[in-house]
């Protein structure tokens, strides 16, 4: 296990706070997923089971919505994807497709029951950190959402709820 891995994954909002040694734990149970250009992470829909951490390369984040294909952006390496899989178990929201060749981090709930086993404080710590990333990329999503809206309708006479606002 490189030293450089730990400090990928001290420098990330969702590790922020953990000690050396819980993230030399936490890696030792994890695996390494490298993904040729064109390929996919994973699709929309399908089981949520890893979180990744991009260590080289760089991913699309493509949705389905309305019989559209949407690209919603990039990220590079140091970002992270696929938190929710660690929380929800779910299928996934949108796709990540590899723009170029890449290599990410793969963790899983399983994988963090090892931090558990270790060290259920900087257990707790990872999953209130995945909670603020959470919240912080709701809320970006809330204002793109918002940052649409006077362009797509006249409120000085309307009195719309908040369902009906971001319905459209």
């Amino acid at each position: 296990m490189s030293q450089s891995r730990v400090e990928l994954l001290q420098c990330m909002p969702v590790f922020h706070g953990l000690r050396e040694d819980t993230l030399r734990v936490l890696l030792a149970a994890s695996n390494i997923a490298t993904v040729p250009a064109g390929d996919y992470f994973f699709r929309q829909g399908d089981d949520a089971l890893y979180m990744y951490v991009l260590e080289s390369g760089e991913v699309s984040i493509e949705k389905s919505w309305q019989d559209r294909e949407l690209d919603l952006g990039k990220l590079g390496p140091g970002d992270c994807f696929g938190e929710m899989a660690l929380i929800e178990l779910s299928s996934r929201s949108a796709s990540i497709a590899a723009v170029s060749d890449c290599t990410a981090i793969e963790i899983s709930a399983v994988h963090l029951q090892s931090v558990h086993d270790f060290d259920i404080e900087q257990f707790i710590v990872i999953h209130s950190n995945i909670a603020r990333e959470l919240c912080r990329r709701l809320r970006m999503a809330d204002e793109n959402r918002l940052r649409a809206v006077p362009a797509r309708a006249d409120f000085t006479d309307s009195q719309l709820s908040w369902p009906q606002i971001l319905a459209l």
